[in-house]
């Protein structure tokens, strides 16, 4: 007989959500990292907004195909998936520059090696300054997956799903549309740290369409669906404007090196500001009170607006390079 606390569907999928959590701590810091690398400083921006339109095509033609493997059986999803990342495993290993670890730390413990990699990441003021103003793009982005359904839910009752489907395909086919318009206009026009500041400006202002429109009867309906839509599209548009300037940021406060590093402590700090904002969203949701999570998204992404335009105003966004 089966257990169905070890083998049933939580049992099963909390190692894979283990396993895929780890795996997403190390490949994101060392893609970012092998990235900007290869790029170089002149080339570092455009290659941040092309990698971000295939990060957001993944998005959208990811979770389709997952459906439709679904419809059929779920060991074909695992399969297909399998095959996917053992393919892209092979022909990155083959295809990708060797780039050997930096000498110089000799016969150093690593543990030590890594200590003094955090103290230096610890010590870099600017870096965490600037990590602490961008949190809150982080939580407002990840609204697409919290906030956006819970009013999707509010307005639409059985018809949430369709609702949220279509919510995320706005805001995956905005990013797409947007991204390299979007950097080669800022690239001509903003100094980075000026595109980062209306990027989350756009993100604050996402969330006052659903704080504004009516949600009763047929117009309101239409409305809020409306509502929806134009919340996803600013949000991704936000995203897409300061993404390539915000990596490429980082890269330059980080002295352009330990730059996995710095990403990994940058992936750290943001997602714990996810988990605490989810936690602050939901709270406001339970208040009752209708405006109140809305006006407090639309606060936070001004707020962080405010702050990355104060560190820029203060030259804490172009530093000295850190010490070794």
């Amino acid at each position: 007989m089966r257990d169905e606390g070890a083998a049933g569907p939580g049992g099963l999928l909390r190692p894979r959500r283990t396993a895929a959590g780890l795996a997403g701590a190390l490949f994101n810091p060392a893609v970012r990292a092998y990235l900007a690398a290869e790029a170089g400083e002149e080339r570092r921006v455009e290659a941040f907004a092309t990698f971000n339109v295939f990060y957001q095509a993944g998005l959208l033609v990811g979770p389709l195909a997952g459906l439709a493997l679904l419809s059929w059986d779920f060991r074909a999803v695992c399969a297909a998936s399998a095959a996917i990342f053992g393919l892209l495993a092979l022909l990155q290993a083959r295809a990708l520059p060797a780039r050997p670890p930096a000498a110089g730390r000799g016969a150093e413990p690593v543990w030590r090696a890594v200590a003094a990699d955090w103290r230096a990441i610890a010590a870099n003021r600017p870096f965490l300054l600037f990590a602490a103003a961008m949190t809150g793009s982080y939580v407002l982005a990840f609204q697409v997956y919290l906030a956006l359904p819970l009013r999707a839910r509010e307005l639409f009752g059985t018809h949430t799903g369709e609702v949220t489907g279509a919510v995320f395909a706005v805001s995956a086919l905005a990013a797409l549309a947007g991204q390299l318009r979007l950097t080669a206009w800022a690239k001509r026009n903003l100094p980075g740290p000026r595109a980062i500041v209306y990027g989350l400006v756009l993100m604050g202002s996402a969330f006052v369409p659903p704080l504004v429109v009516p949600d009763g009867g047929r117009t309101g309906l239409v409305a809020g669906a409306a509502g929806l839509t134009v919340c996803a599209a600013l949000l991704a548009w936000g995203g897409a404007l300061l993404y390539p300037f915000e990596m490429d940021t980082i890269v330059r406060l980080a002295g352009d090196r330990l730059v996995a590093t710095y990403y990994g402590a940058y992936n750290t700090a943001s997602g714990i500001a996810i988990s605490l904002g989810n936690l602050a969203v939901g709270a406001l949701f339970d208040t009752g009170v209708p405006w109140l999570p809305w006006a407090a998204m639309a606060a936070t992404g001004l707020g962080c607006a405010a702050a990355v335009a104060g560190l820029h105003r203060t030259g804490r966004l172009t530093p000295a390079p850190v010490p070794g």
